[in-house]
């Protein structure tokens, strides 16, 4: 990737960084609204910034499309980390894989450019196990080691399962996924406790 997106190992100065941000920011947000087809033009206003500024940080589209994959794998992934530090763990595990249902929201609108054939995307998935599926398997042992839950369960198959509920028919309601995944993580469970459920 040729983008200056911060993951290339580069030095990246601050004003840069967060103009970087901001742009991934808002690409984020316009590709789960409206998918990867919008103009440049369209990103840079909605992060404050000009086009010529977008595209000294990431020539190519696929530039900017990897960048803003990777910035919501990285950001799910930490969050992995701070739920563990806030909740005890069962709530941890469910809460972490309800962020994972939004992460998968916001992927849906890339899809179209994932199925271009486009070699610039190859990586992804692998980056996405990479990172994700250390993040889940922490929560998911530490769930495990109360003695609550059950430890027949693979961290990878949760990931797939919930990337599955994730993508719903359409004629459910809006809160379909995060339901589901309740039901699949109070499934988890060997004794119920009301007291750790998440709403």
């Amino acid at each position: 990737m040729t983008g200056s997106d911060g993951g290339a190992g580069k030095r990246v100065r601050a004003d840069a960084r967060r103009n970087i941000d901001a742009l991934l920011r808002a690409a984020s947000e316009i590709f789960a609204a409206a998918g990867v087809d919008v103009t440049s033009r369209e990103i840079a206003e909605q992060a404050g910034l000009g086009v010529g500024t977008l595209y000294r940080h990431f020539p190519q589209r696929s530039d900017l499309i990897v960048a803003v994959y990777r910035h919501e794998v990285d950001a799910c992934a930490a969050e992995a980390e701070a739920f563990a530090r806030e909740h005890e763990p069962i709530v941890a595990l469910a809460t972490w894989f309800k962020r994972f249902v939004s992460f998968v929201a916001a992927k849906r609108g890339l899809a179209a450019a994932f199925q271009s054939g486009d070699p610039a995307y190859a990586s992804l998935p692998k980056y996405l196990e990479a990172h994700l599926l250390p993040a889940a398997q922490k929560l998911l042992d530490a769930a495990v080691a109360t003695g609550r839950v059950r430890s027949d369960v693979q961290a990878w198959d949760l990931l797939r399962a919930v990337g599955s509920l994730s993508t719903p028919p359409g004629d459910v309601s809006s809160d379909y996924a995060e339901r589901m995944v309740t039901l699949l993580i109070d499934g988890l469970r060997l004794v119920p406790d009301p007291d750790t459920s998440v709403s």
